[in-house]
């Protein structure tokens, strides 16, 4: 891997815009259990991303891209909880929920690179 900071990393990029558009979007929501638990998944798949790249082993790395990788798959969860309440329309959730797979996809093949290239 490349990347000297986090702020390369295409995941962490697309992480940082997911979670400024979940923030957007609920912003006004009064439900603030909802809101809240959605606003953390978001932030979570964000910092840990962040937080163990600066560690700087791949193992730890990888770990870490694990659990961000888990908080993307809540986010989605309340992306359909969402629409259920109808907090959001069937187009907005859908859009939010592809999103949030085209990152697991991507979180996951960085994962897959660093655990091939891990020693043990």
């Amino acid at each position: 891997m490349n990347a000297q900071r986090f702020e390369e990393l295409r995941i962490w990029q697309s992480a940082r815009e997911q979670c400024k558009v979940i923030y957007q979007t609920f912003s006004k929501n009064k439900d603030f259990g909802f809101k809240d638990q959605i606003q953390r998944a978001a932030v979570s798949v964000m910092n840990n991303i962040a937080e163990r790249f600066e560690k700087r082993t791949d193992a730890d790395f990888a770990n870490f891209l694990d659990i961000a990788k888990g908080s993307n798959g809540e986010l989605r969860s309340m992306l359909y909880l969402s629409e259920d309440l109808d907090y959001t329309d069937h187009e907005t959730s859908e859009n939010l929920r592809q999103f949030s797979e085209q990152l697991s996809r991507a979180i996951q093949t960085l994962n897959n690179y660093l655990r091939k290239n891990t020693k043990p």
